[in-house]
Formats: C-alpha cells, sequence, structure tokens
C-alpha cells in the first residue's frame, strides 16, 4: 500500500461535525452520531455521510447515547481492526438496549474498509447491526435506511465508485454553511500496485479518478464557505488522471494548477503519493506553485531491494534516491515524510541496516512506522521466514529513535524563522489558538479568537516534542496569498 490516507495510522475515533449542509426534510430532527477510525479519506467520509443524511433530517451528535443511528466508519490496515470493531459493537449493544429500556429506537450501521472485507459476517457475529455499508456506497445511505425501517437487514458492498462520485458532484452545486479553514478533499481511489502487505485493492477496488469539473466544483463551494486549505485525498493520489470537459486527462500537476486559481483558496496539499507516480510535471508545481505547501509524504517502507521487491513497490533504493534529489532540487526547503515497515518476512539484519542507512540519507522532516503485520487474503501473510515479534520490537524502537532524532533537528532548524501559519482553532489554554506551519507542524501562539480563519506571518520562538511555538508579528493583514516561508526581522514581534 502507498497511502498515507488508507495507511496505517489508526486515530483516535471520534464523531464528525455536525452537518453542513442543513437542508432538511420534515421538522423532526433525528440524531447520527458517527464514530471514525483510520485515515484522513474515512474522516472525509465520514463528513460526507452527515452531507448525505442531512436532507434526510438527521443531525450530528457528539453523544452516542442520544443517537437514533450510529455508525462506525472503520479501517482495515491496523492488525486486529475487525476484532476492535467486534469490542465496539458490543459496547453499542448495551447503549442500544439502555435506549429500548426508555422506549427509543436505535439504528446501526458499519461503514469503510471493515464493513468491505467483511460484509454478512459482521450481521452473523453482530446482530445488532442494521446495516453494513462499504466505502463506494455510502451516497446511498438514505435508500438504505429506508429498508432497514422496514424491516430488514441491509448489507451493500458494492463497487460503484462512479456513482458515487457522480453523487458527490452534484451535492457541490449546494450552499453551504461556513466550513473550518483546513479540509479534505477526495480525488481519487483506489490502488493498482498490489503491495503484498497491503489491502487496500480489496477493500477499496482499483485505481478510479473523479472528473476535474467535480473536483473544481467541490473545492470552488469549500472555498465559499470559509475554507483556506485543501487536502487532496487518495490512496495513490498522484496516480490521478481525471477527465476534464475537453475530453483530455489531466495529471495532479495539472489539477492542483487549476486549483491554485480558485479564489480565496491559499493553500493546497495532497496525499498520498507512490515513488513511482511522482512525474515532473507535479515535481514541477512544488516550483511553480507558491499555495502548494512545502511538504511531502512519500512512502518508501524499506531500504532493501531485496524487501522493496518482495514488496512488490516495483523501485528500488536508488530510484528512490534520485527522485528525492529531484524533489529538493525543485523545492529546496521542503519537508519529507515516510512510511516504514520493519519486519517484513524474510528481513535480515542487513536489509534493515539498509533501511536505517536510507533514512539517514534522506533525513525526513517526520515519518510514520509499524511493525509488520499479516493481514488476511493478502501474499505477504502466506509467506516464509516470518520475522520474530521481539526482533520486529527491537528493529522499530531503534528506526523510530533515528526518526525521532531527524524530527526534532529539522523542528529545531525552524526556530527563528518567520513563516505564515493557518490558524485553525482554539488551544488547550485560555487565550491560546492553533495553527499549522507550511511543513505541516502544529504550531501554538497567544492570539484572539478572531484570527482563526487567517493566515498570520508567525515568528517561531520555542519548539516543543511535536509542536512549534509562535509569536505574531506586529502590523499585519490577512494575507490572501500567503506563498512560501518568509523569513524576516526579529525586530517586529510584540
Amino acid at each position: 500500500m502507498t497511502s498515507r490516507p488508507e495507511a496505517e495510522q489508526e486515530t483516535t475515533p471520534s464523531a464528525v461535525s455536525p452537518a453542513q449542509d442543513q437542508t432538511v426534510k420534515g421538522t423532526n430532527t433525528r440524531k447520527v452520531f458517527v464514530r471514525t477510525y483510520g485515515c484522513q479519506m474515512n474522516v472525509y467520509d465520514s463528513e460526507r455521510m452527515t452531507d448525505v443524511l442531512a436532507p434526510e433530517g438527521f443531525e450530528a451528535t457528539d453523544d452516542m447515547e442520544d443517537a437514533d443511528l450510529v455508525i462506525l466508519n472503520t479501517c482495515h490496515i491496523r492488525e486486529k481492526a475487525a476484532e476492535k470493531v467486534y469490542s465496539e459493537l458490543g459496547r453499542i449493544r448495551k447503549v442500544k438496549q439502555e435506549r429500548a429500556r426508555h422506549g427509543k429506537d436505535m439504528m446501526v450501521g458499519v461503514a469503510g474498509c471493515v464493513a468491505q472485507a467483511e460484509g454478512e459476517e459482521i450481521s452473523r457475529r453482530a446482530p445488532i447491526v442494521d446495516l453494513v455499508v462499504g466505502p463506494q456506497s455510502y451516497h446511498q445511505l438514505p435508500g438504505l435506511l429506508s429498508k432497514v425501517r422496514n424491516g430488514n437487514k441491509v448489507v451493500e458492498t458494492e463497487f460503484d465508485i462512479d456513482a458515487k462520485f457522480d453523487h458527490l458532484s452534484a451535492r457541490a452545486e449546494r450552499p453551504v454553511m461556513k466550513r473550518p479553514p483546513a479540509a479534505f478533499l477526495t480525488v481519487q481511489e483506489g490502488c493498482d500496485k498490489f503491495c503484498t502487505f497491503c489491502v487496500v485493492p480489496y477493500t477499496r477496488g482499483a485505481e478510479v479518478s473523479r472528473s476535474v469539473e467535480q473536483i473544481v466544483a467541490e473545492a470552488e463551494r469549500m472555498a465559499a464557505a470559509g475554507v483556506r486549505e485543501v487536502t487532496l485525498l487518495g490512496q495513490n493520489v498522484n496516480a490521478y488522471h481525471g477527465e476534464a470537459k475537453d475530453g483530455s486527462i489531466w495529471g495532479l500537476g495539472r489539477l492542483l494548477r487549476r486549483l491554485a486559481d480558485i479564489d480565496g483558496l491559499d493553500r493546497l496539499r495532497y496525499t498520498t503519493s507512490h515513488p513511482r507516480d511522482m512525474d515532473d510535471d507535479l515535481i514541477l508545481a512544488h516550483r511553480d506553485l507558491k499555495s502548494l505547501m512545502p511538504y511531502l509524504h512519500l512512502p518508501v517502507q524499506s531500504g532493501s531491494d531485496k524487501i522493496l521487491k518482495s514488496m512488490n513497490r516495483r523501485h528500488t533504493r536508488d530510484e528512490y534516491f534520485r527522485l528525492i534529489d529531484r524533489i529538493r532540487e525543485a523545492a529546496p526547503d521542503i519537508a519529507l515524510s515516510g512510511d516504514f515497515i520493519v519486519g517484513f518476512p524474510d528481513e535480515t539484519d542487513q536489509d534493515f541496516a539498509d533501511t536505517m542507512d536510507l533514512i539517514r540519507r534522506v533525513e525526513y522532516g517526520s515519518a510514520f512506522s509499524f511493525k509488520y503485520s499479516q493481514r488476511p487474503g493478502t501474499p505477504g501473510a502466506t509467506m516464509d521466514n516470518q520475522v520474530p515479534e521481539d526482533v520486529k520490537s527491537a528493529r522499530l524502537a531503534e528506526l523510530q529513535a533515528l526518526i525521532s532524532g531527524q524530527q526534532k533537528a529539522f523542528n529545531a532548524s525552524r526556530r527563528g524563522m518567520v513563516c505564515d501559519v493557518l490558524l485553525e482553532k482554539k488551544g488547550r489554554n485560555p487565550g491560546q489558538i492553533v495553527g499549522k506551519s507550511p511543513w505541516l507542524q502544529p504550531v501554538q501562539l497567544d492570539a484572539a479568537e478572531d484570527l482563526i480563519g487567517s493566515i498570520q506571518a508567525v515568528e517561531i520562538v520555542e519548539i516543543g516534542s511535536n509542536s512549534l511555538f509562535g509569536q505574531l508579528i506586529a502590523g499585519q493583514d490577512d494575507h490572501a496569498n500567503p506563498g512560501l516561508p518568509r523569513l524576516r526581522s526579529k525586530g517586529d514581534v510584540i
């Protein structure tokens, strides 16, 4: 698997924010609670679920016990993902029973990649589940819930991704309420790479790209609703090959250039990429577009050619090095991030040493690293010479120590720099707000809440373990087009 969006990080489950489209049928408002596991694409899908359900009279809630409908939007990347879902369903069963004692109904749905992989097995093992819906079918939720209300158990896991994208496009024409300053936008789904450790081709299907017109319409809608930064999502986002109105096929670089022209959309990002799909036009976009932030997540997974071949990554370590050189020539200040898997079958001490050597040579600003876990149905799960768990743990600790040192060094290099920060939300402490640097680091500073949603010049004055701490520069207005980081005199700090 190439994708950070579908990748190996499991986020803390949380309810999504209230639906933005408030056009509601009738006056009887019902409540929906969506718990999201996994990746940025799942976050995007959860938000779209609440959008789809809003016209049906559903309002988002962050209180499960208050919900008429509970949806678990699941991720299948991590080990024992399905078992974690069944464990959560056990807790939901108790909530559903308690509501029933008070005469209140609760429908329960499982969506996402575990739903796609498990299908009817979910209904068999967890009878409280009324609806199982795969990641390509959530646009059908209103009709599927109607079947549930008629007393049917529903399992819908067809790969009708074109219909899903068409539905998203139609909704893009509707006005919405104000949104947070940063948002996700799915442009591509699925993967054709078939890395031997990855389930994504089996749960999300083949690579499919949305049309240019669909994406531009949704991005314009976001900008009109107050979004300043959009992150384009895809399991293999730089394999994007969307059709334009004239029938031509655009790559991701050309799409980014079009989105950079949208008024009010000041920052662009994308994740996650495969090294084999990093073409010249996309690399040059990092040189040419001031709104394309200087951050790139480019997973390599291993530094050993033997392991890369066994993983079916279809590139070598030297090809990866040459690609990094080209990217840094185009964008010298770019922060690189990566994914690493340690303990893949037949990984020797020398193979691991090759990975450590690659990390030292590339010098990452951040990275995500994991012990290999066998995913049922993938070729890696049945390979010989599985690495012992204690060896994997030792290697992971050594690798993470190296990555942590590189991340701290990169963050320290920002001290004293003045950069543009998108201020996104209130901080934990009174009077504190939190923003995002061009290199995707959290930046904390003391400032008025009415600056949330603006882009401000901030001097980085302190470095934390994961965050930067800054001070506003005096005498500035909100920046419409911030561009790349700027160095200034420290004398203007307030």
